[in-house]
């Protein structure tokens, strides 16, 4: 069966979608408008490497999944650039280091966290504390005379042994 010719006139170059079709200038071998692509050949060998590879007995091989939360996930991401590493070797550096420090066990870590907010707070009350004293002062220069400055004295007195104690505390268990 053959197909039929187009009616003179009627039919012109084959186009799809308007642009001109055309064929290769031999099947399978290079078109001549088309230039050889710029890109390396795949199995080129690397002149340069940055460093050694690890010895076989040094090298990773087990792969452990680990699921984090978006904030987790940016903490950690945060910690990982400020060591310069990748996040899978800061977690595998940082988890080491706790494996081998036995005596700092989760409760230890809980404690010491827990140690480290009430220096903060203390800190804080003794800040507070001290403005009331500063406003204390300066009635007192102002020529007034402050009824509560008993109380403030007492409050500031308290506020430094709270922090002098959660201090000691924090650096005994260090």
């Amino acid at each position: 069966m053959s197909w039929p010719e187009p009616a003179p006139g009627v039919a012109g170059a084959d186009q799809h979608r308007g642009v001109l079709v055309r064929g290769a200038a031999t099947e399978g071998g290079p078109k001549p408008e088309e230039k050889p692509s710029p890109r390396k050949r795949r199995d080129a060998k690397k002149t340069a490497r940055k460093r050694a590879p690890k010895p076989p007995e040094r090298k990773r091989s087990y792969v452990c999944s680990v699921r984090l939360n978006h904030d987790e996930r940016a903490l950690l991401d945060a910690a990982a650039s400020a060591t310069r590493t990748s996040l899978p070797a800061f977690l595998a550096r940082s988890g080491l280091a706790a494996a081998h420090d036995l005596d700092n066990t989760a409760a230890a870590v809980a404690g010491h966290r827990e140690l480290v907010a009430e220096l903060f707070a203390a800190r804080r009350h003794l800040g507070q504390v001290g403005n009331n004293l500063n406003q204390v002062a300066r009635a007192i220069n102002s020529g007034g005379q402050p009824t509560e400055i008993d109380a403030v004295v007492t409050a500031v007195q308290r506020a430094v042994i709270r922090v002098q104690a959660a201090t000691d505390h924090l650096l005994e268990q260090q």
